[in-house]
C-alpha cells in the first residue's frame, strides 16, 4: 500500500480526542435505559412472535411493565419473578401476561436470591445463544473461505423476501461477495419490530428475523454453490437498534449498519434514545461477531465533500472510540466514507484518493466501508457508469475493506438486475487490472494528495478539540455534522428512555460487558 505518512503523533492525539468525547456519551448511556433496550432483554430471554392484536410480544410486555409505574428497575427482574411464578418458559410466561392471567402488580414476594440466581440463568443461555452464532459463522468461513478485500457488496430491495432471493442469487452469481437488503423506507421510525416474513415494501423489504432466516438460508447454499461465504447485511439504525441486532444474531448475519449518529441526523430519531440504543447493539454485535456499518457517506449528501471532509474524519474517529467501549474489535469496524467529490471540480479524483488513504491510514486494520457516487449522478448512464469506474479503482488501489458497487441508474430508478451484473463487470475487471496497483506506487512526499490528507486532519484536530470542550450533544445541537441541526430533546423516542434506578437490573448486559 502507498503512504501518506501521518504523523503519529497526531493521529494518537485525534484518537484520545475521540475517546474522550465518547466517554462523556458513555457516562449518559450508564445512567440510562430505554424501552427498545429492554424488549431486547425479553427477545434475548426468549419472548417472541405477537398477541392477538397483531402486536409484538416484546412490545406487548414492555408497554404493561411501563404502565405498572416502575421502569427504573428494568423489566428483568419483574418478568423473572413472573417465570417463577407460572412455572413456564419466557414464551408462555409472556403469554400469561398479556392475556392478564399473571400482573406485574401482583407478583408475590420471593426471595432476592432465588430471583438473581434465575436471572444469571436466564442472561448465561441468552449469551449462549449470541455464541452459537458466533461459532457457526466462524464453522462456515472456516469450511468456506472468504474472498479477498475488497469485498464486492451489492444491495437488493424489492419489498419481497423472495424476489429478494433472486435478486441476491443473481447478484452472487455475477461476483458480489456480501448481499445487503436494504430496509422498507421509514421501517427505522417503527418503536417495534415487524414479525414474520414480508411481500410488501416501499424502496425496500422490512427488516424481520424471518426474512433473515430466509436470505441466510439462500446465502448459505450460493456459498457452497460459489466456493466462497456470501455476507448477509442489514440495518440495526431506528427505534429497535438493539432488538435487530439480537434477530441479526440469532439468524447469523454477518453485518449490520450501526451508526452513530445516522439515525439522529438523518431520521430525527432523538439523540439520548439513539446512544443508548446503539450501545446495547453494539455490545450484541461484539459477542456474535457481527460487523457493523457507519454512514458517514451520509453527511456528503447535504455537506461539501471538500470543505466538510473534516467531518466524515471526525465521526468515523467517534465512532470507533465508541465502539471500542462497546468491545468491538478493529475486525468489526465498518466505518464509512464516500467517493462524492464534484467531477467537475479539476483533480478530483486525487482529492478522492487522498481521503480514501486517510481513511486507510488512519484505521488500518478495519474493513473500511467505501459507497459509490450519488450526490452527481444524473440521467446520463454511461457517464455515470464511468464515474462508478473512477471509484473502482480508487477503491482497489488504496485497499478498502467493503467496496458498494455503484450503479449507472442511480439516478433513474430502481436498479434492475441487469444493472447490478454491469456495475459488478465493471468491479470485476478494475480489481483484476489493477490488484497491487497500491503496492507498485508511492504519494510524493509534499505532492497534493499527502498535503490534501494532512490538511483534513489538521481539519479534523481542530474539529475534535472543539467537540471536546462543548460535548457531542451539543455538537450535533449545533449542526457540526451534515449541517444539521438537532435538539437534545427533540426527535422521536425520548419518551422511551429512562432513568435507571438503584435496583436496575439488566444481567445480559453485565455479561456482555465483563466479558
Amino acid at each position: 500500500m502507498p503512504h501518506i505518512l501521518l504523523k503519529s503523533a497526531q493521529v494518537n492525539t485525534v484518537k484520545k480526542l475521540a475517546s474522550s468525547i465518547a466517554d462523556e456519551v458513555q457516562q449518559f448511556v450508564s445512567r440510562h435505559s430505554s424501552v427498545s433496550v429492554e424488549r431486547t432483554v425479553l427477545r434475548l430471554y426468549g419472548v417472541d412472535g405477537v398477541d392477538s392484536s397483531g402486536t409484538p410480544l416484546p412490545n406487548a410486555i414492555v408497554d404493561r411493565w411501563c404502565a405498572n409505574g416502575e421502569m427504573g428497575g428494568g423489566i428483568s427482574r419483574p418478568f423473572i419473578k413472573a417465570m417463577l411464578k407460572s412455572g413456564k418458559d419466557a414464551q408462555q410466561t409472556a403469554r400469561l401476561i398479556e392475556e392478564g392471567k399473571i400482573g406485574f402488580d401482583k407478583l408475590g414476594d420471593l426471595s432476592q436470591e432465588t430471583v438473581r440466581k434465575k436471572e444469571k440463568s436466564r442472561a448465561r443461555q441468552a449469551i449462549a445463544r449470541l455464541d452459537s452464532s458466533r461459532k457457526r459463522k466462524a464453522e462456515k468461513i472456516r469450511k468456506i473461505p472468504l474472498p479477498v478485500q475488497p469485498w464486492r457488496y451489492l444491495i437488493v430491495a424489492t419489498g419481497n423476501i423472495h424476489e429478494d432471493v433472486i435478486q441476491a442469487r443473481s447478484a452472487v452469481y455475477a461476483g458480489s461477495d456480501i448481499i445487503a437488503v436494504i430496509r422498507s423506507t421509514a421501517q427505522s421510525l417503527l418503536d417495534y419490530v415487524p414479525y414474520g416474513f414480508t411481500t410488501e415494501g416501499v424502496g425496500g423489504t422490512y427488516a424481520t428475523q424471518a426474512n433473515f432466516k430466509i436470505m441466510r438460508e439462500a446465502l448459505d447454499e450460493a456459498s457452497k454453490e460459489h466456493g466462497r461465504y456470501i455476507r448477509q447485511v442489514n440495518y440495526a439504525s431506528g427505534l429497535c437498534m438493539a432488538e435487530i441486532a439480537a434477530c441479526a444474531a440469532f439468524e447469523d448475519l454477518d453485518i449490520l449498519l450501526n451508526d452513530s449518529m445516522y439515525g439522529i441526523l438523518f431520521r430525527d430519531i432523538n439523540m439520548k434514545r439513539t446512544f443508548i440504543d446503539q450501545y446495547f447493539s453494539r455490545l450484541i454485535c461484539a459477542r456474535a461477531k457481527i460487523l457493523i456499518n457507519t454512514g458517514e457517506d451520509n453527511y456528503l449528501t447535504t455537506s461539501d465533500a471538500i470543505e466538510d471532509a473534516h467531518t466524515v474524519t471526525a465521526s468515523q474517529l467517534i465512532n470507533e472510540a465508541m465502539a471500542k467501549k462497546a468491545k468491538l474489535t478493529d475486525d468489526l469496524l465498518g466505518l464509512g466514507h464516500a467517493f462524492e467529490i464534484n467531477p467537475a471540480i479539476e483533480n478530483a479524483f486525487l482529492y478522492e484518493l487522498a481521503h480514501a488513504q486517510l481513511a486507510r491510514e488512519l484505521f488500518p486494520k478495519a474493513p473500511l466501508k467505501y459507497m459509490p457516487p450519488t450526490k452527481y449522478k444524473s440521467t446520463d448512464i454511461f457517464f455515470s457508469h464511468c464515474m462508478d469506474t473512477m471509484f473502482n479503482l480508487s477503491s482497489v488501489t488504496t485497499g478498502q475493506g467493503i467496496h458498494l458497487a455503484g450503479i449507472l441508474t442511480e439516478a433513474l430508478h430502481t436498479p434492475l438486475m441487469q444493472d447490478r451484473f454491469k456495475s459488478l463487470s465493471s468491479i470485476n475487471y478494475i480489481f483484476n487490472i489493477a490488484r497491487s496497483l497500491g503496492d507498485e506506487i508511492e504519494f510524493k512526499k509534499d505532492g497534493f494528495i499527502t498535503k490534501r490528507a494532512r490538511q483534513v486532519l489538521d481539519e479534523t484536530e481542530k474539529s475534535l478539540e472543539e467537540i471536546n470542550d462543548i460535548g457531542l450533544m451539543e455538537a450535533i445541537s449545533q449542526g457540526r455534522f451534515a449541517n444539521i441541526q438537532r435538539p437534545l430533546d427533540g426527535g422521536r423516542g425520548l419518551d422511551g428512555v429512562f432513568e435507571k434506578g438503584a435496583d436496575y437490573s439488566n444481567p445480559v448486559m453485565d455479561l456482555l460487558e465483563k466479558d
